[in-house]
C-alpha cells in the first residue's frame, strides 16, 4: 500500500513515497473484478495488453473531454508494460499470467479504502493492483504503478513470506525511483537517514525483517521504507545490478536469505546494515 503525500514533515522531501505492501489472507477471486463494475458514473472500461488486464473508471471523461478515458487507459497500460520490462530485464522476474489492475476515480478510491488502512493510500496490492487514479498519468501515478507491479511480480514467483519486508519494499522503492530516472538517494533522503542514525532512531533489523510494515506508526514506517531503499541502493552502488539480478534469481528459487547474502555479497544482514550506517 502506498501512502498519499501530505505537505508537512518528511513528506515535503522530494522523491519519497511511502507504500505498505499487505499480504492479505485471501486473494480476490476472478469474479471480484466483475463485481467492481461500479465507478463514479457506474461503470469501468476494460482493456487488455500483453501482460495486464485493466479496469479503468471512465468518469475521467468528464474532466478531460471526449476520449480522455481511452487516452488515459493507454498511458496507464504503457506505464505498466514499462514496469514489466524493467523488472524482467533487471531481475529476470515475470508473472506467468496477466496481472489484474484496477484504476479508480479518486473520490471512489478514497471513499472505499480510506477506513481500511492505517495510512491514507494511493495504491496497494492484494492479488490485484488497486490504484487511485488522476486526470493524467503523472509522475506520482507512474511511480505507484511501478511500485505495485513489482509487488505483483514478486508475489507471482516467490513463496509467501519468503522475502522480508526490507527487501520487498526496498526493491519496490528502487523500481519506482528508476521509473522517473532517479538512481541514488537524494540529498534530503541522505540527510534524513544520517539524522536518524546519529540520534539512534534507526528502525531495527528485527522490524525490517517482518513480512510487512503495516503495523508501524507513520514516523517509523517512513524511516523503515527509506532504510530499505537505502540498503538496496547500497548493494547496487557497490556491487552492480548484475549481482542483484543473480541474487534475486536464486532467492525466488528458494535459497535462504542469510546464506545467499553471504555467498553473493560476503556480508550478513547485520553487516550490510552496519556498512550502510558507517557510510552515513
Amino acid at each position: 500500500m502506498r501512502r498519499r503525500k501530505t505537505e508537512t514533515g518528511w513528506s515535503k522531501i522530494n522523491g519519497m513515497r511511502l507504500c505498505v505492501f499487505l499480504l492479505l489472507s485471501a486473494l480476490l477471486p476472478p469474479s471480484s473484478l466483475a463485481a467492481l463494475d461500479r465507478g463514479a458514473d457506474g461503470k469501468f472500461h476494460q482493456r487488455r495488453s500483453a501482460h495486464f488486464r485493466l479496469l479503468q473508471d471512465v468518469d475521467i471523461d468528464h474532466r478531460t473531454g471526449r476520449g480522455g478515458s481511452r487516452q488515459f487507459e493507454q498511458a496507464v497500460i504503457e506505464a505498466l508494460e514499462d514496469a514489466f520490462r524493467q523488472v524482467h530485464k533487471k531481475l529476470d522476474i515475470r508473472p506467468r499470467g496477466a496481472v489484474d489492475v484496477v484504476v479508480y476515480d479518486p473520490a471512489v478510491f478514497d471513499g472505499t479504502y480510506s477506513d481500511q488502512f492505517r495510512f491514507s493510500t494511493v495504491g496497494f496490492y492484494d492479488g490485484v493492483i488497486h490504484v487511485r487514479g488522476d486526470v493524467e498519468v503523472n509522475r506520482r501515478l507512474v511511480r505507484t504503478l511501478h511500485h505495485e507491479y513489482f509487488h505483483a511480480a514478486l508475489d507471482a514467483v516467490s513463496a509467501r513470506g519468503h522475502v522480508p519486508a526490507w527487501l520487498n519494499e526496498g526493491l519496490a522503492e528502487w523500481f519506482e525511483n528508476l521509473a522517473i530516472g532517479k538512481r541514488r538517494l537524494s540529498s534530503a533522503e541522505y540527510a534524513y537517514l544520517s539524522q536518524a542514525n546519529r540520534l539512534d532512531r534507526w528502525v531495527p533489523l528485527s522490524v525490517l525483517s517482518q513480512p510487512t510494515f503495516a503495523g508501524l506508526d507513520n514516523e517509523s514506517a517512513t524511516l523503515a521504507y527509506l532504510q530499505s531503499y537505502a540498503m538496496i541502493e547500497y548493494l547496487v552502488r557497490h556491487h552492480g545490478e548484475h549481482r542483484l539480478r543473480r541474487f534475486m534469481r536464486k532467492l525466488v528459487r528458494g535459497a535462504r536469505l542469510e546464506w545467499l547474502l553471504k555467498r553473493e555479497y560476503r556480508v550478513s544482514l547485520a553487516e550490510l546494515e552496519a556498512n550502510l550506517r558507517a557510510e552515513l
